[in-house]
């Protein structure tokens, strides 16, 4: 059983910058593959960011150049660092993890574990 905990969600103006965290923790090795996923009101959930066992990341073709996933083992925490933000990028963001794979896909259905999520509003 892994638990995740996001933070650093908030209100911020278009071209705005902010830092997620999420803690994870609860599986004998920690350094299973990650990713930050999104879900808007009305939408489904989408995958943004994914790093893999070996660092390897990839990112949803919205996001690439202005968001950069990474990783510490040491303190069990997975970032997400946006910048650019824009009201497009408005939702609520979760981190998940895959452990027992070594591989981060962008499709969410391949996560078991998942944290209660961390709200990000951008204003126009």
């Amino acid at each position: 059983q892994v638990q995740l905990v996001e933070s650093g969600g908030g209100s911020v103006q278009a071209g705005g910058s902010l830092r997620l965290s999420c803690v994870h923790d609860g599986y004998t090795s920690t350094t299973y593959p990650l990713g930050w996923f999104r879900q808007a009101l009305g939408k489904e959930r989408e995958g943004v960011a994914t790093i893999d066992s070996a660092d390897s990341t990839n990112y949803a073709d919205s996001v690439t150049g202005r968001f950069t996933i990474s990783r510490d083992n040491a303190k069990n925490t997975l970032y997400l660092e946006m910048n650019g933000l824009k009201p497009e990028d408005t939702a609520m963001y979760y981190c998940a993890a895959r452990p027992g794979f070594l591989s981060a896909p962008l499709d969410p259905s391949r996560y078991a574990y998942w944290g209660q999520g961390t709200q990000v509003t951008v204003s126009s």
